[in-house]
């Protein structure tokens, strides 16, 4: 089983406090949510598929709500946070390089932002939007498209952010997408939408 640790668990966890809000003077923090008492783990779906060899995201697609972008690499910032993806007009989803590649055993997180300050929406800004079941394929550098079935969309509170189910232990590759949502104050926004995804198919 796959997992992250130590450092890399916390920075990713405070990660999902800070990412994706897009707006002016978004600032880092110290504090690490805490699960949900009342979170429930994300729906089992179908036959296990084999995990595929490691290999960087390099596109994310997800059809049902038209996004389609490159995938940037992202790591740790001197703070000991998680990076997230510049805000630009051409914005572009990223991977935390301390969880799995797409399709390998473990939870891989890709981390977008909803809106991109005076640039409008971001790339992740229809994740709500999803169902159980819609395709979210990520292309990888080697020529693989790992698929995964969505088999769960939450808004959760920031100040209950369930870090175990998001960054813990898995037996099966995974997929995690994260962006801020809920009611906006002032520069951030009060939720995080998270969509949990497993491994459907791979191939060419």
């Amino acid at each position: 089983m796959s997992r992250l640790s130590g450092r890399a668990l916390a920075a990713a966890a405070l990660a999902a406090l800070l990412v994706a809000c897009g707006g002016p003077g978004v600032t880092t923090g110290s504090s690490v949510s805490t699960p949900s008492a009342s979170a429930r783990p994300p729906a089992k779906s179908g036959k296990p598929v084999s995990a595929v060899g490691r290999s960087t995201p390099v596109e994310l697609r997800i059809p049902a709500i038209g996004v389609d972008t490159p995938v940037m690499k992202l790591g740790l910032a001197a703070d000991g946070s998680v990076q997230v993806p510049p805000i630009a007009a051409h914005d572009r989803a990223g991977w935390y390089e301390h969880s799995p590649t797409p399709g390998r055993t473990g939870p891989s997180v890709i981390l977008g932002h909803v809106t991109v300050g005076a640039y409008g929406d971001g790339v992740f800004r229809r994740l709500g939007e999803l169902h159980r079941g819609e395709k979210i394929v990520t292309r990888l550098e080697n020529g693989t498209a790992a698929v995964f079935a969505v088999t769960d969309v939450r808004t959760v509170s920031k100040a209950h952010f369930p870090s175990d189910e998001v960054y813990g232990n898995v037996n099966r590759p995974e997929l995690r997408l994260i962006t801020c949502g809920g009611k906006r104050t002032g520069d951030g926004y009060l939720d995080n939408v998270i969509v949990f995804a497993v491994l459907s198919s791979a191939g060419p």
